[in-house]
């Protein structure tokens, strides 16, 4: 075998481990988080047209301390709502900023993470990173509007129901944007 073969060979092997870190290992998970926080951009309110009403009020979750929670304990408030889960890259990623808005807005805002995971791994989660985002999980099935395919999604919630946001993907949620939207909205 020649030299530039060799190099070749080499070459394309660093790449295929490089691939396989990136997929298979926990390094290769902390690297998609890293990734994803780098290219987040803050959410966009939807175009009036777009808003809808959140018409189902019948939605019941229960928090991590085993309570039932009926989502029209909401009715009235600005709700941010965000499906996440332990095992995805970009709900990780989006974490430390909601972390950021919920302690300045805690209690003027209701704050809904609904996990899509198991219970005993999002307590664990919620632990070792001393989290204090209000976790819920979901006991009957998500309102149609609320429903997406893909997480991260994320909504906000006006105070009569309908729905100004919508974000499917990871976001940078600490940013002036959300801020001045929820500021708005907490007036209106």
């Amino acid at each position: 075998m020649n030299r530039v073969a060799a190099k070749k060979i080499a070459g394309n092997l660093f790449w295929v481990v490089l691939l396989m870190v990136f997929l298979f290992t926990p390094l290769g998970f902390h690297l998609k988080v890293f990734f994803a926080r780098l290219f987040a951009v803050s959410p966009s309110e939807l175009a009036i047209e777009d808003q809808k009403l959140l018409l189902d009020n019948t939605w019941e979750l229960t928090n991590l301390e085993g309570e039932v929670i009926g989502f029209s304990a909401f009715q009235g408030q600005v709700v941010l709502v965000n499906f996440w889960a332990t095992w995805c890259p970009p709900c990780i990623a989006e974490i430390p900023s909601f972390e950021e808005l919920y302690n300045d807005y805690a209690g003027e805002v209701a704050f809904v993470f609904i996990a899509n995971d198991d219970p005993l791994k999002v307590a664990r989660f919620v632990n070792e990173n001393a989290l204090t985002l209000p976790i819920y999980f979901e006991r009957n099935t998500t309102p149609g509007q609320l429903t997406s395919k893909s997480i991260p999604s994320s909504y906000i919630i006006d105070k009569s129901g309908k729905i100004v946001l919508t974000k499917i993907g990871v976001a940078d949620w600490d940013s002036e944007g959300t801020r001045m939207l929820l500021n708005r909205l907490l007036t209106d």
